[in-house]
């Protein structure tokens, strides 16, 4: 164990072996060992930076003893459902992705797809392999379809396309295009390949523009296809990365293919015919505003908590013998159906 041996090959950061060990992501690594919930020979260590020798250092999480040789690695390909967190658990007692994914392995979400997000997600144990596909550095591109309120036209496809300048640094897609134009809402593609926090939903509100739906459909040429909300598969690690498109040591294939969406864009000239056709407000119009997370998604998600609360209300009263009486709380069923209301007249 040591906080310098550079020089030596065998060892590794403390953080990085208990994610190569399958117990968590990187980053969680990092907090368990903030915590102190990480020993080394029986030590606990709280700061950062400590290497160590797998081969010599015996390494135990929550009084569990790890060790990398002995993990078989797992790879899961997911749909993600809405109104789920990606997190292995949450204190707040929203359901997880890991509610779906009833196996004795223990697994973690690679990346994230925010609550209100759907589509393909990673879970896995390898630690390293993770990070390699997140990492912008492997170049590996996420393919996204994306549905917003209102019309985009060419000037304000040339916005989300040139990209934004926000507090975090500047963010610009790789590709985005226009896939259908419904009455009142847009369907978008974005590719995306540095895969930073909420990119996506930052391009758009900082160009006026409010999403409705958002789903990842790919990763490299990894795609959702045939995986229904909620559902999901196994895969192993060749196949993985000959989908992604990475090497076993992360760099990039020479052969690497991405996703090929069957959707073909919509051209200039059918753009302007339904244009013609149609009243339908531009999509970075103030009127949709009241959409975002802030008033509608919020009160679905009050919505899905509430109904989840009175189930286990329910469960309990079931249980002990009594009788159910349902506390909506500050979101009431009423309030609820009113916006929903609201909103479907809107369009």
């Amino acid at each position: 164990m040591s906080k310098n041996h550079s020089g030596d090959k065998h060892l590794v950061r403390l953080q990085k072996y208990i994610a190569d060990c399958g117990v968590t992501s990187r980053r969680k690594a990092e907090e368990l060992i903030l915590q102190g919930r990480v020993q080394i020979n029986g030590r606990v260590l709280t700061q950062m930076g400590i290497k160590v020798d797998p081969a010599e250092d015996m390494i135990s999480v929550d009084g569990v003893m790890i060790d990398k040789q002995t993990v078989d690695h797992v790879y899961l390909v997911m749909n993600k459902p809405r109104s789920c967190v990606t997190t292995v658990s949450d204190p707040q007692g929203r359901k997880t992705v890991m509610d779906f994914v009833p196996i004795k392995t223990r697994v973690y979400p690679i990346g994230r797809l925010d609550y209100l997000s759907e589509g393909l997600l990673l879970l896995t144990n390898d630690g390293e392999l993770g990070n390699k596909i997140l990492h912008p550095s492997f170049g590996v591109t996420k393919t996204y379809e994306v549905k917003v309120f209102g019309r985009v036209n060419e000037i304000l496809l040339r916005k989300l396309r040139d990209g934004v300048q926000t507090s975090e640094g500047f963010l610009k897609p790789k590709s985005v295009r226009i896939l259908e134009y419904l009455p009142n809402k847009t369907w978008l593609e974005f590719r995306l390949t540095d895969g930073k926090n909420r990119e996506i939903r930052r391009i758009c509100e900082a160009c006026g523009v409010t999403i409705d739906k958002l789903r990842r459909v790919a990763i490299g040429n990894l795609s959702i296809n045939g995986i229904k909300p909620g559902e999901w598969e196994y895969i192993t690690k060749k196949q993985l990365l000959e989908h992604i498109g990475i090497n076993k040591d992360g760099s990039p294939r020479k052969d690497a293919k991405e996703f090929f969406s069957a959707k073909k864009t919509l051209n200039k000239n059918k753009m302007t015919k339904i244009s013609k056709r149609t009243t339908a407000k531009p999509a970075d119009s103030e009127e949709f505003n009241r959409y975002r997370k802030g008033e509608y998604y919020e009160t679905l998600k009050l919505q899905k908590l509430a109904k989840e609360k009175r189930e286990a209300e329910k469960k309990a009263a079931e249980k002990e013998g009594t009788t159910f009486v349902p506390s909506f709380g500050k979101t009431s069923v009423k309030s609820v159906s009113d916006q929903q209301s609201n909103f479907t007249k809107s369009f």
